[in-house]
């Protein structure tokens, strides 16, 4: 029996569009959790949308994994409780790897480094070694909030829902100083926001590692995670990523 060409290019079209259907159904979807309160890591501009560092290195990653990556933002108190309860599938928000949270999730390997520091007024004479009836903001649910009421007895901690409110009481005159991560008080303090402020002192704490978090027994997405973390530091997409929001290797030794 003979086939003509409209016949034989009509097929060949159809063919095209069903593999390319196949295609898109078989792309992965990774949903990503992520706060939006926490630049320069993770924040929401005017208009909505997320920026950051963690925003462009899971941009990275999921490019380099040939998926399509979601973000959803969860405030930092029910993060790890969403992804239990999958509605996402990782957290990507500058999450500190502890002995404490390895009991709820696992992570991959670390995608930066960080250590604690204090950030006052300039003309503040505050110091760690002095903080007897200081008043020290922190982020609640973070290793500064644990490590201030650790460290500190002598001094009032007061928790903040969010890092950001944390730096308005401290423009305000509210606290003395805040105890945060490196990277997000090196934002502060050179951004414009941060031009009341200075660093206090060197770091008090530097052995912190920052993961990706995933639910307990997900291997297979840490072991994704893993490679394309070793593949962009190999062909400079980290570096091209670091360099936009820092002026020395986050991601440390």
């Amino acid at each position: 029996m003979r086939i003509s060409k409209l016949c034989l290019a009509a097929s060949a079209a159809l063919l095209t569009l069903s593999m390319a259907s196949i295609a898109s159904a078989q792309e992965t979807t990774i949903k990503i959790g992520t706060e939006g309160a926490y630049p320069p890591f993770n924040n929401l501009t005017a208009s909505g949308e997320l920026e950051g560092f963690d925003i462009d290195i899971t941009k990275a990653l999921c490019e380099e994994m040939k998926a399509k990556c979601e973000f959803v933002t969860q405030d930092w108190d029910g993060i790890i409780p969403a992804l239990q309860a999958k509605r996402f599938d990782a957290i990507v928000a500058s999450m500190s790897i502890t002995d404490e949270r390895k009991q709820q999730v696992d992570f991959t390997n670390p995608y930066y480094s960080n250590s604690l520091v204090f950030v006052a007024p300039k003309d503040s004479k505050f110091a760690a070694t002095e903080t007897s009836g200081k008043t020290i903001g922190v982020q609640q649910g973070t290793i500064a909030a644990e490590f201030a009421e650790k460290t500190y007895p002598d001094a009032d901690v007061k928790a903040y829902p969010t890092q950001v409110e944390a730096w308005a009481d401290l423009e305000s005159g509210r606290v003395d100083a805040v105890l945060g991560d490196f990277g997000v008080q090196y934002g502060f303090v050179k951004g414009e926001d941060g031009s009341c402020c200075d660093f206090k002192g060197d770091a008090v704490s530097s052995d912190d590692k920052i993961g990706i978090a995933i639910r307990k027994g997900d291997t297979a997405l840490a072991d994704k995670f893993n490679k394309a973390l070793e593949a962009i530091r190999a062909n400079g997409k980290y570096k091209e990523v670091n360099d936009k929001y820092f002026p020395f290797d986050v991601f440390g030794g």
